[in-house]
C-alpha cells in the first residue's frame, strides 16, 4: 500500500508492504537508507537475523542486506528519507518495557532523533490528548486503538500527514491508542528537493 512517493523507480517512498510466506529477495542496497517497523509476522535479514512484530530498524545510507520472511510479515517502510551522515544501524524492540519511558506524563518509546528528525512511539490512555509539535509538520501511523478529531475517527492502520503549523487536535478514543510519530523530516525534505530543483534549473 503506497502512502507517499516522490520519484520514479528509485523514490523517496512511504508504504506498507506485505510479504507472503517463504518470501525471499536478493541482496540490495539502500541509498539514503531504509526505515522499517514490523507490524505483523517475522521479518528476516541475511537469513539469520529475525525480527518479529514490534521491532524497529534503520539501515543507513548505502547499507546492503538480503530480506526474507518464512512465516510472512507486514512492515511499515520508509525509503530514501535519511541523510548521508547517518551511518549506524538501529535495532529496537518496542515490546521491551526497558525501551519505554515517562516524559511529562507521556509514555514514549524513543526511536531516533537528529537535527532533521524526531521519531518515537507513544501510548495514549483512553481520551488522552496528543501533545504534538506541529511547527514543522509530522506523520502519524495508528498502530493499535484509535485517534479522533471531532467526529472523525482514525482507527488502527490509519496514516496521517499533517502540514506545517497544522491546528488539528487529536486524542485517543475510549480504546486508547499506540501511535508511531515522526516530525521534523518534512521540512528537511522540502529543503532537499528545493536544492535539487534549483540545481536542475541552473543546468
Amino acid at each position: 500500500m503506497m502512502l507517499d512517493r516522490v520519484g520514479d523507480e528509485k523514490a523517496r517512498a512511504t508504504s506498507i508492504v506485505e510479504f507472503p510466506q517463504h518470501s525471499e529477495f536478493p541482496e540490495h542496497s539502500h541509498p539514503l537508507g531504509e526505515e522499517v517497523l514490523v507490524l505483523a509476522g517475522v521479518f528476516s535479514e541475511n537469513s539469520d537475523q529475525h525480527y518479529p512484530a514490534g521491532w524497529y530498524m534503520r539501515n543507513p545510507h548505502q547499507s546492503k542486506h538480503r530480506v526474507s520472511s518464512e512465516v510472512g510479515c507486514q512492515i511499515f517502510v520508509k525509503l530514501m528519507q535519511m541523510t548521508e551522515d547517518e551511518l549506524q544501524p538501529t535495532r529496537i524492540n518496542t515490546h521491551d518495557p526497558k525501551n519505554w519511558r515517562l516524559e511529562d506524563g507521556r509514555e514514549l518509546c524513543p526511536l531516533f532523533q537528529s537535527p532533521f528528525e524526531h521519531t518515537y512511539l507513544e501510548k495514549l490512555e483512553a481520551h488522552q490528548s496528543c501533545k504534538l509539535s506541529l511547527q514543522q509538520g509530522l506523520e502519524i501511523l495508528v498502530l493499535t486503538g484509535a485517534l479522533s478529531s471531532g467526529k472523525q475517527v482514525y482507527p488502527a492502520g490509519s496514516w496521517l500527514r499533517l502540514p506545517q503549523d497544522s491546528d488539528l487536535q487529536l486524542k485517543a478514543t475510549e480504546t486508547g491508542a499506540n501511535i508511531y510519530v515522526k516530525s521534523g523530516h518534512l521540512q528537511h525534505a522540502m529543503q532537499v528537493w528545493s536544492q535539487k530543483e534549483n540545481a536542475v534549473l541552473k543546468q
